[in-house]
């Protein structure tokens, strides 16, 4: 029988993920958080992952035949420099060799499009050099390589799912859909870059989906969780706008534009379209309108 264990389950996209699995018929979901948050639909255990001893435990109790792992350091703006990335990276060795010894067949994790060269815009899984210039994408990318390494020694598949700009209900309120929503419905204005940088932001539904759809499938290695669009920044922030109605609020221009920024990042969708033939549902416009829903009752 399938059981799943998912970690992070009471996070942003934890929360997605359980929602997208119990939607895809998994009946035995187990859901992991440092504080074991009720979730609807699965299990729910609380574990702290940096400590191995409980690691162990909860995995030889568990004894799940998938994993879902999405657990990770991520204090806004913090995460990106922090040490916590090492730990993280220890930690997450650890719940896979765990795993593996309490009879896990197979393993899914979350990585990031930091690990790829971002001088490169749209970034293959492929093709795009694996060049990190940030802990936290160093950290991931070091992970997935453990991981790819040690998953037949020990007769687990593995596959690494690059997260690309996930955004929807739940997410932090200072990253950028939910800043600029929380600040209209306030009727404060949203002060925001120029906003030409264009970026692969996907409905938080869909990346869960998309992961959960990668969880179901044979596939090995890394693949690209994006929408393959990559809009402007400014186009995203003009339909929150719209949908809020408060235009006249955006303030485009009055943050500076930090020189690390590329002009493009997008996901080359290739291996997501053919191989696990999955495509995103929800348009721009379904996905704001369900957050501002969301922030409206929040």
């Amino acid at each position: 029988m399938k059981r799943v264990l998912v970690t992070g389950a009471s996070g942003f996209l934890g929360r997605h993920c359980i929602a997208a699995l119990a939607a895809r018929g998994w009946a035995d979901i187990h859901a992991v958080s440092r504080n074991g948050n009720a979730l609807e639909n699965a299990s729910s255990h609380a574990c702290d992952l940096l400590d191995p001893f409980a690691t162990k435990k909860l995995l030889q109790e568990i004894k799940a035949s998938h994993a879902l792992h999405l657990a990770w350091y991520t204090v806004p703006g913090a995460y990106w420099t922090s040490p916590e990335n090492l730990r993280w990276v220890a930690a997450s060795a650890t719940l896979f060799e765990e795993f593996a010894r309490a009879g896990g067949r197979r393993f899914v994790a979350a990585g990031t499009c930091a690990e790829y060269a971002w001088s490169h815009g749209i970034c293959s899984e492929a093709t795009t050099p694996l060049k990190p210039w940030t802990p936290y994408g160093a950290a991931k990318h070091a992970l997935q390589m453990r991981l790819s390494s040690l998953g037949p020694a020990l007769g687990v598949a593995t596959a690494w799912g690059r997260v690309f700009f996930p955004y929807g209900p739940r997410e932090h309120p200072e990253r950028l859909v939910a800043y600029v929503i929380r600040s209209l419905l306030a009727g404060e204005p949203a002060l925001c870059t120029s906003g030409e940088q264009r970026r692969d932001f996907i409905y938080a539904g869909d990346a869960a989906d998309a992961f959960a759809a990668l969880l179901e499938s044979g596939l090995t290695g890394a693949v690209n969780i994006g929408s393959g669009a990559a809009p402007e920044l400014r186009s995203i922030i003009a339909a929150a706008a719209k949908r809020v109605g408060r235009p006249e609020l955006i303030r485009l221009g009055a943050r500076p534009l930090a020189a690390s920024e590329p002009p493009l990042l997008c996901a080359d969708v290739t291996r997501l379209r053919d191989e696990l033939h999955w495509r995103a549902r929800t348009s721009l416009e379904q996905g704001i309108a369900a957050c501002v829903e969301y922030w409206q009752h929040a």
